[in-house]
């Protein structure tokens, strides 16, 4: 092999090297993502009288989400799946991929933060409204999850409750919402709890 062929060899094989480092160097944010799952009917807090029915799959946001929320998500290509019993009790799931593990992180953040100042938000909108907040911790799973509760009575005597959580996994934030007539005291948080562990785990 002459000198100039075995050096273009050389440059070949070094070529090749830099290529491959540079894609076992590259971000795992810049891989591609498989869709995440949601959950199913079953997952959800059990409701003593009726059954989960699960909607399909839709782009968007649900019309039923908290309005401290909705500012917040515009602008983001999101999915959810709503569901439903046959009585006062309904409940959302959300999901938002974004850019990089960073911007999932900073959204989830601004995402509680909108929760925790909601029940404010709510009585300054309507002062003959009052609203209750409550926080419940957060959960060990993936990058995490935050889960909140929030009670609303009306001038009128209407009353509800939701519970509500925020989790992260990689560059995906989901977003469980479930609600009813009701009070705190009746709020099912452990199963809430639960359902959002497995959303959460479920996501990948």
């Amino acid at each position: 092999m002459s000198m100039r062929t075995r050096a273009g060899a050389l440059l070949a094989v070094a070529a090749t090297g830099l290529a491959l480092g540079a894609t076992l160097a590259a971000p795992a944010d810049a891989a591609p993502q498989a869709a995440p799952k949601f959950l199913s009917a079953a997952q959800l807090p059990p409701h003593p009288s009726s059954t989960w029915k699960a909607g399909k799959v839709t782009d968007g946001v649900p019309d039923e989400f908290l309005g401290c929320l909705r500012e917040t998500l515009p602008g983001y290509d999101s999915r959810y799946r709503p569901f439903t019993t046959d009585l006062e009790t309904n409940a959302q799931q959300l999901t938002i991929v974004v850019g990089s593990t960073a911007k999932a992180k900073a959204l989830a953040d601004r995402l509680n933060k909108e929760m925790r100042e909601c029940a404010a938000r709510v009585e300054e909108a309507d002062p003959e409204t009052d609203a209750t907040y409550k926080s419940y911790g957060t959960l060990p799973v993936e990058e995490g999850a935050r889960v909140h509760g929030l009670h609303t009575v009306t001038s009128w005597g209407a009353s509800d409750v939701h519970l509500l959580s925020v989790g992260r996994d990689g560059r995906t934030v989901t977003v469980v919402q479930w609600g009813q007539m009701g009070d705190l005291a009746h709020a099912p948080v452990k199963a809430f709890k639960k359902t959002t562990t497995t959303a959460v785990d479920k996501l990948y």
